[in-house]
């Protein structure tokens, strides 16, 4: 990936429903330059795809919380399998430290959240959990 690319990814992240022609004047190189390089990122697996990241006030309906769990040894596969069935886990990130996975979550209301946390804390092969509520984003860079 050279300094091209990169600006390509820095543009796109700032508004992937850029069109190429935009993209092509913006960096001043040629359009046909710009689209071969965005097959090449897509084809390598730098951009896996062009999605929509919702702003504040659409998220403002959920709740969210981060869910740190630990877990019993080799247990993390069936309960990852148990995770992913749970349509309010968005994400889930394994860790390094005293807790092994970090879970993210958004809830409709405070006991759907409730029940969420529940049924995750019941998931066998889960020792404990900890759950840190959102309550405004001052920062968020995610790309």
């Amino acid at each position: 990936m050279d300094d091209l690319d990169r600006s390509i990814l820095a543009q796109l992240s700032g508004d992937a429903r850029m069109s190429v022609a935009v993209l092509a004047r913006r960096l001043r190189v040629a359009r046909s330059t710009v689209q071969a390089r965005l097959e090449r990122l897509e084809t390598s697996g730098a951009i896996a795809g062009y999605t929509l990241r919702l702003g504040e006030a659409a998220r403002t309906a959920r709740i969210r919380a981060t869910v740190l769990l630990v877990i019993e040894p080799r247990a993390q596969p069936a309960v990852l399998t148990r995770l992913k069935v749970i349509p309010q886990v968005e994400r889930v990130h394994t860790t390094s430290g005293r807790v092994d996975l970090l879970i993210q979550l958004a809830a409709d209301s405070t006991s759907d959240l409730d029940d969420t946390l529940d049924r995750i804390g019941g998931i066998e092969g889960v020792r404990s959990s900890e759950s840190l509520i959102h309550l405004s984003t001052k920062l968020d860079r995610a790309v």
